[in-house]
C-alpha cells in the first residue's frame, strides 16, 4: 500500500533577521496563511531561524497556537563540554525544536564540514530527539565530472551509515550550483536525483523506511516554481532560502496546491 508523506516546506533564513524581526516575520505569515484560508494539514510549515531567534519563535507560536514546526541551521556533533560557539542538540530539544539542519553546502564550503562531521551529528540529533534534514548535493564542478547523483548519493551513504531503519530523518537535495544564482534544476533534474536519493534511504534502512521519508529539493525555489516540482513523486518538499524572508512569497510556496494547479 501506498504511503502518503505530507508535504514539508522549510524556510532557512541562514544569517539573517533579529529577534524582533523573527517575531514580525512568523506574525505576518500566520497572518498571510490565515487570510488566504491555507488548510493547515495539508502542508506542514517549518521555520529555521537563527539560534538567537529560536527562544523568541518558540515563544510565539506556543503562545498564539501558531501551526508551525521550528528548528535550528545546526547543531554540534558533542553533547556538553569544552566546545566554545557551539550548540548542543539537548539545548535544541529543550527548545522544543522539531528539526534540525545538517549538512548544508554552506556548512560544507565555508566550515569544512566533511561527510564523518555530517554523519556524527546526525547521530547527536538523533541522540536528543531531533529530526535531522541532511542536506546533500552537488557543485557546478562536481556534476559535469561525475555526473547529476554521484556525489549526492555519496553524501547520503555517508550520513546515513549508523542510523537505525526506524529513524524519522528528512533528506533535502540542494544542488549548490542552484543555490542563490536564481538557476533551478529542471523538475525531470531534481526527479532524478531525489528518487537516486530516495533508492539509497531504501538501501540503507530499508523499503518502509524509504516509503515514508520525505525528499525535499532546496536550490532557489519560487513561488514560480514550485508547483512543478511538487508534481514529481520523489518530491515531498522545499527547503527554501531566500524566499523564505518574504512573508508573501514565502505564503506563496506553501500555498502552492492552491495558487497553481497540481
Amino acid at each position: 500500500m501506498a504511503v502518503s508523506r505530507t508535504p514539508l516546506i522549510a524556510g532557512n533564513w541562514k544569517m539573517n533577521l533579529d529577534h524582533l524581526q523573527a517575531v514580525a516575520l512568523v506574525q505576518k505569515l500566520h497572518w498571510t496563511l490565515k487570510d488566504a484560508d491555507h488548510e493547515t494539514g495539508s502542508v506542514e510549515v517549518a521555520l529555521f531561524p537563527p539560534f538567537t531567534d529560536i527562544r523568541s519563535v518558540q515563544t510565539l507560536i506556543d503562545a498564539d497556537k501558531i501551526p508551525f514546526a521550528f528548528g535550528a541551521q545546526d547543531l554540534s556533533a558533542h553533547d556538553s563540554g569544552a566546545y566554545t560557539g557551539e550548540v548542543s542538540g539537548a539545548f535544541l530539544s529543550k527548545l522544543q525544536c522539531r528539526y534540525v539542519i545538517i549538512g548544508h553546502s554552506e556548512r560544507r564550503e565555508y566550515h569544512a564540514e566533511g561527510d564523518d562531521l555530517v554523519a556524527a551529528k546526525v547521530q547527536a540529533a538523533l541522540r536528543h530527539g531531533l529530526v535531522p534534514v541532511i542536506c546533500v548535493g552537488e557543485t557546478l564542478e562536481q556534476l559535469e565530472e561525475f555526473g547529476a547523483s554521484a556525489v549526492p548519493v555519496s553524501q547520503l551513504k555517508a550520513a546515513l551509515a549508523d542510523v537505525p531503519a526506524d529513524a524519522d530523518i528528512v533528506v533535502a537535495y540542494e544542488p549548490v550550483w542552484a543555490i542563490g544564482t536564481g538557476k533551478v534544476a529542471t523538475s525531470a533534474q531534481a526527479q532524478e536525483v531525489c528518487a537516486a536519493l530516495r533508492a539509497v534511504i531504501a538501501e540503507s534502512l530499508g523499503d518502509e523506511a524509504a516509503a515514508r521519508t520525505r525528499v525535499l529539493y532546496g536550490g532557489s525555489v519560487k513561488s514560480s516554481s514550485i508547483a512543478g516540482l511538487m508534481r514529481e513523486p520523489d518530491i515531498d518538499g522545499a527547503l527554501v532560502g531566500g524566499a523564505s524572508l518574504l512573508a508573501d512569497e514565502f505564503a506563496a510556496i506553501i500555498r502552492y496546491q492552491k495558487h497553481v494547479g497540481v
